[in-house]
Order: C-alpha cells, then sequence, then structure tokens
C-alpha cells in the first residue's frame, strides 16, 4: 500500500485504517527521495512505528555521505537512534562509488537474511576491488567531514540559483539530488542533448519512473562541484529553454 508522498499524517491515517487487518507490516521510506530531493521527518515516523508497532525501513541510498555534519545519513541528521529504526538498507553505488549494498540491523535480522535471503544465497560474492573501493571512499569521507559540508553548500547554492532563474524545482531540499520539473518528456530530451552539447551532463527522468506531468532533468551534487560550474549550468539551461525551436507537426 502507498500513501501521499512523504507524508507522516497521511500514514498515519493509513495505519489507523489497515494496520489490524495484518499480523507483521513493514514501513518503507527513503533517507533521500532519488526523484525529488527531499527528505521524510525521521522523529515522526519513529514515533508512528512505535504508535502501531510496524517495522521501520529506511533506504538511506541517496542520504549516506549527504545529510548529517559528518555524512552519515538521516539518523546523525535528526539524532536519532539506530535502534529506532528496524532495517538500514543502502548502496555502495553512489556516495562510495563502488557497487553493492547493505542491510543494517539486529544481529537477528541480519543473520536471517544470511541464511535465507534468495538475493544473498544465489548470488557471487563481492570482488575485492569493489570492496576495497568502498571501503577507501567511506574512509575518505570519515577522514574528510568536510567534502560533506562543501556537498551540502554546493546543494544549496544550485537550488538558490535555478529558483531565481525561476525553475520549478519541486520539493527538493538542495541536497546532493536537484531537479528541474519540466512536465514535457520531448521537451526533457531535447534539453538533455542540448546541455551536454554544452558540456553539462545531466540525465531526463521520464515517465514511468515519474508521472509524465513531472518529467524532468535530474541534477547530481558532487562536492566538487565549483559555484562557477553552477553559475554555468544554470545559465546554460535558461539558454537552452529560451532558444529551443518548437517540433514541427
Amino acid at each position: 500500500m502507498s500513501f501521499a508522498h512523504n507524508d507522516w499524517r497521511a500514514l498515519d491515517t493509513l495505519l489507523s485504517q489497515q494496520r489490524a487487518h495484518y499480523q507483521r507490516v513493514l514501513v518503507i521510506i527513503e533517507g533521500v527521495y532519488s526523484m525529488d530531493g527531499d527528505y521524510p521527518d525521521l522523529p515522526r515516523f519513529v514515533e508512528l512505528r512505535n504508535k502501531h508497532r510496524v517495522f521501520l525501513m529506511v533506504d538511506e541510498a541517496h542520504s549516506l555521505g549527504v545529510l548529517g555534519e559528518r555524512g552519515h545519513g538521516i539518523r546523525e541528521h535528526f539524532g536519532v537512534a539506530s535502534s529506532e529504526v528496524d532495517i538500514w538498507m543502502g548502496t555502495l553505488s553512489k556516495t562510495l562509488a563502488s557497487c553493492g549494498g547493505y542491510i543494517a540491523g539486529e544481529t537477528a535480522l541480519v543473520e536471517h537474511l544470511k541464511l535465507l535471503a534468495p538475493g544473498f544465497l544465489y548470488s557471487v560474492g563481492m570482488s575485492p576491488p569493489l570492496a576495497a573501493a568502498a571501503l577507501a571512499a567511506l574512509q575518505c569521507m570519515q577522514l574528510e567531514p568536510e567534502r560533506v559540508q562543501a556537498l551540502q553548500a554546493r546543494g544549496r547554492y544550485f537550488l538558490k540559483r535555478a529558483q531565481e532563474a525561476g525553475f520549478d524545482t519541486g520539493s527538493s531540499a538542495g541536497m546532493a539530488v536537484i531537479p528541474v520539473i519540466l512536465g514535457d518528456s520531448d521537451k526533457t530530451i531535447r534539453l538533455a542533448a542540448a546541455m551536454l552539447e554544452r558540456g553539462v551532463s545531466v540525465q531526463p527522468i521520464l515517465h514511468p519512473a515519474v508521472p509524465q506531468k513531472s518529467t524532468r532533468l535530474r541534477f547530481f551534487m558532487s562536492c566538487q562541484h565549483t559555484e562557477a560550474e553552477i553559475d554555468y549550468t544554470v545559465e546554460a539551461l535558461v539558454g537552452v529553454m529560451a532558444n529551443l525551436a518548437p517540433l514541427s507537426a
């Protein structure tokens, strides 16, 4: 069952109506939402976990290395105890620049998944180079928290510049993911191609990944982006949108 995006009140209503019909319920949210770039009010969802006696899982694919003073994710951002979330999930393919993923939780959960999860039993182990790359990236993040703070500053700056230019950035909080919502698939594809010609790589996100009315260019921030590069990107986007010729009939 789905509930309105990032709306803990809607979840509370849904659980009030449905919880009694099920022995076990798992609520799944993201640390930073990959398409919109916003994040949930985690303490509220923890309150609902306790109120309705459900399991809570947080997907930190886009929040590890992004949220929190040291990049430790949404738990650090809100100061929530790790034990207040039952399942922490993440990937090694974003901040940690490798491949693979992880599940963290109580020992019983981890042992259960080791013994019974088909995706674990019937897949090969991680290659040493991938494990070493992820470990090196994690160590770098821990030793150089200024990288996380630079990323956050660049994200806020991009969001500010994009909004000043009149672009629809939706509910983005200005972290690592900032969309420019266009609501037109053809226009989105053509703009992505035009931006690439100007040296800016930005991916078009189309239906069914998002609703047709929400097709977008999705910008990803890095701690190594500069304000000058962000200024250039926003100005280039303004220019290509102004000069985009209409499609012929």
